[in-house]
């Protein structure tokens, strides 16, 4: 037996067979390299390249439901428990967004990007430059907060350019990332981060074009199991489990004879928007999730000067509030501030402010305070003028070109750009860029005077210790008065930069606001409030102006996306048993037969799954693939059907574990031989099937659907044989996933003894050697 299989050539070369810490339960390769992703049951990821070489390991606290690539394979999308989608880096694994779609958890995902071009689109292209670098030099980057070492934060560390690269649009082609949850919602984010739309499988009807036309059925209790976006974004594919009802009337369905619709589907929703609006929604998308990317900065920013500008007023008052107490314990009935103006005018020298100056404060008390309170005001001006004022002044920039593209109503109006909500928000990016100027004005004046007032000090201690210096320091006698009467009990910084528990406003005296509303009226603006408002509290209205503009294209893209076909495929048992996972797959090629017809689209979806035995008595142990289900709909207008069908029973004595296409022409199974011994688990083995040469048979859709087709193709069933088919052997029982490399044909079975397998499908020996 064993020289029989030596001698034949295995379809499957082992390339490595490693231990793994724990075991794997989902894998994926990268599109573009020879790098494999994993995660493990304690909710680790996992990138290893070819080799084996391990790059990183990261672990995000929460358990990891789901897992893709973006396209250009740079990037990776994790789906988790709560709802949250994250972005990692292919480098280092760093975490370049997150995003909370969901509410429950992410059970699948499909990243897909614009891969067709028509003989059309040349003459119907936008062509759009991004200008912004033209006026501004590069995008200003995500202050750290001061104390953090390298990787302590969640962004990119300093000397990385990975951050800007992949989060930024303008080097991106034309992508979607859908996300799909167990309660049935379906999201779509251009890029992976600018949400453009939203449905749920159980708010709209299914309309089914082989019935009467007054019936509709509607989805209850439904999850979704997998969504794949054609390669033209013009359709998506939704594998979905649950209950299909007749108007969502259960009595009447029962009246019917349609008792029994709890089974896994395959709908057809129609996301043509996205490829007849590519143009409009690229030129949206970057501008908008570029300026997301610079409202994190802004968001960063006042973070981090909140945080400084308080721990610098903490040390201040730790110092200066003890005058108070030491005037009380000295019988005096006064404050601090009448202390330093009474010292200040030479009238008296009260033992309060004696003691405290020379004892308790001390010289270099004071030169610590003005250097940890000039410091902080001079970090606040560079964080300003690094990072915040800019990406002020480009998010107004970009505002301005979104202001331009609104108004083109005919290109812009059908997918929600509104003229009035992005001029508001427009305005309120340029009432921000005021808010910016006004605080660094304040906060200049105001280390201005902290600087004066400790100099003072400085030479009072000196003259009430009777120690002369031959350079006094330079103070200005007015500011030590403003300051005194002012700042020594009042942050005006403070105020314009920290949220407060009261939503206060910032005082403005009544003939400030009256210029201002004049000014305001001259000019064609709405805002005369500016004034009373904190520098916070104007990024939160820009944030919320923003949300705003943006909800609209969200909600009208929304509304655009509808089903427009269903396909029953099997029955589920109606309490399936725990741990009970159907391996399926949906997968785009090339029809070859049909690409020069210019009505058809180039490319063919092909959806395999496994039948569970418990669904058909007649039908056992069988692997359902059909073809064309996406055309069908335009087909069966024009007259003929183009859905194809065929079962694969495999081999008596083995079940299938995982399933997957490789190209249009091999279909890929990992198989457990059924063992009865309980000392024996068993082997398994991978087999390919030409699926290419499968007698496919038209299938005929019915003019109901109280009943489901795969069992009418019975007298059809293609066995496979193991000594026909292309088979490898794998010494134990083995368990999905199954990941099958679309460029390089490498498998990837993971052991139930933790190991893991790679094979290469097909290699030659000559790209095997270069690769190793």
């Amino acid at each position: 037996m064993e020289t029989d299989e030596a001698q034949r050539v295995l379809p499957f070369q082992l390339q490595f067979d490693k231990p793994v810490a724990s075991q794997i339960k989902m894998a994926e390769w990268n599109p573009e390299k020879d790098l494999l992703a994993m995660v493990t049951e304690d909710s680790k990821i996992l990138l290893h390249r070819f080799n084996w070489q391990r790059l990183w390991t990261i672990s995000p606290g929460k358990s990891i439901t789901s897992l893709c690539w973006r396209p250009d394979g740079k990037a990776i999308a994790i789906g988790l428990e709560d709802g949250t989608v994250s972005l990692h880096d292919v480098e280092n694994g760093k975490l370049l967004r997150s995003v909370k779609s969901h509410t429950v958890a992410v059970v699948c995902l499909n990243w897909e990007e614009d891969r067709q071009l028509t003989k059309n689109d040349s003459s119907d292209i936008l062509t759009y430059e991004d200008r912004t670098s033209r006026f501004f030099p590069p995008a200003p980057r995500i202050p750290r907060m001061p104390g953090l070492v390298s990787g302590d934060t969640g962004f990119m560390d300093d000397c990385e350019d990975s951050f800007l690269e992949l989060s930024n649009s303008s080097h991106q082609r034309f992508n979607i990332l859908c996300s799909g949850d167990k309660d049935g919602s379906i999201c779509f984010n251009i890029f992976g981060i600018f949400p453009i739309g939203k449905i749920n499988i159980h708010e709209f009807y299914v309309p089914t074009p082989y019935v009467d036309h007054q019936a509709a059925y509607q989805f209850l209790n439904a999850s979704i199991c997998k969504v794949a976006l054609s390669k033209d974004l013009c359709r998506l594919i939704v594998m979905c489990s649950g209950q299909l009802n007749q108007d969502g009337d259960k009595s009447r369905e029962k009246k019917m004879g349609r008792h029994d619709m709890h089974g896994l589907h395959s709908l057809v929703l129609n996301t043509s928007i996205f490829s007849k609006r590519k143009n409009e929604l690229h030129q949206m998308a970057q501008q908008a999730s570029n300026i997301e990317d610079l409202m994190e900065v802004i968001r960063a920013s006042l973070k981090i000067m909140c945080k400084q500008w308080s721990d610098a007023m903490h040390t201040f008052h730790e110092k200066f509030d003890p005058l108070s107490t030491l005037i009380v314990n000295n019988g005096l009935d006064s404050s601090p501030q009448e202390e330093f103006l009474s010292l200040f005018c030479g009238a008296r020298t009260s033992p309060a402010i004696h003691q405290f100056l020379v004892n308790s404060l001390g010289e270099a008390a004071v030169k610590r305070v003005s250097k940890a309170v000039c410091g902080a005001g001079k970090e606040l001006q560079l964080i300003v003028l690094d990072h915040l004022q800019p990406a002020a002044e480009i998010i107004g920039f970009r505002m301005g070109e979104l202001r331009g593209l609104s108004r083109w109503r005919v290109r812009y109006q059908g997918i929600g750009l509104d003229e009035t909500l992005i001029n508001h928000a427009a305005e309120k990016s340029g009432m921000f860029l005021v808010q910016v100027e006004r605080f660094m004005m304040v906060l200049s004046s105001v280390v201005q005077q902290f600087s004066n007032f400790f100099n003072w000090l400085l030479k009072c201690i000196k003259l009430l210790m009777q120690e002369p210096s031959d350079q006094p320091p330079r103070y200005n006698s007015e500011l030590v008065v403003v300051f005194l009467k002012i700042l020594y009990d009042q942050d005006p910084v403070r105020q314009l930069l920290e949220p407060s528990e009261i939503d206060h406003d910032v005082e403005v005296d009544l003939e400030t606001m009256q210029r201002v509303k004049e000014l305001v009226q001259f000019g064609g603006f709405s805002d005369c409030n500016y004034l009373q408002r904190t520098l916070l509290k104007e990024f939160q209205q820009m944030e919320a102006s923003f949300k705003e503009a943006f909800l609209m294209p969200f909600t009208t893209i929304s509304k655009k996306i509808l089903c427009e076909d269903l396909l029953p495929l099997f029955p589920l048992p109606s309490s399936p048993t725990p741990n009970t996972a159907v391996p399926m797959s949906v997968s785009y090629y090339e029809d070859a037969s049909q690409s020069d017809q210019s009505f058809c689209h180039d490319f063919i979806d092909y959806i395999t799954f496994r039948v569970l035995d418990e669904t058909f008595s007649d039908v056992a142990n069988c692997i359902g693939v059909a073809r064309g289900f996406m055309h069908d709909l335009s087909n069966v207008e024009r007259g003929f059907n183009s859905l194809e069908v065929v079962l694969l029973s495999v081999p008596a004595g083995y079940n299938c574990v995982d399933l997957s296409l490789y190209k249009e022409s091999q279909l890929v199974l990992l198989l457990n031989e059924t063992s009865t011994s309980s000392e024996n688990s068993g082997e398994g083995c991978m087999m390919i099937v030409q699926a290419s040469d499968l007698p496919f048979v038209p299938i005929s859709r019915s003019t109901k659907l109280n009943h489901w087709e795969l069992h009418h193709l019975k007298d059809s069933v293609v066995y496979l044989d193991m000594e026909n088919q292309k088979v490898r052997s794998i010494p134990h029982s083995v368990v999905a996933p199954l990941a099958v490399s679309a460029s390089r044909g490498v498998a990837c079975v993971f052991a139930t003894r933790k190991r893991a397998l790679v094979y290469i499908l097909e290699e030659d020996e000559d790209e095997v050697s270069d690769t190793e």
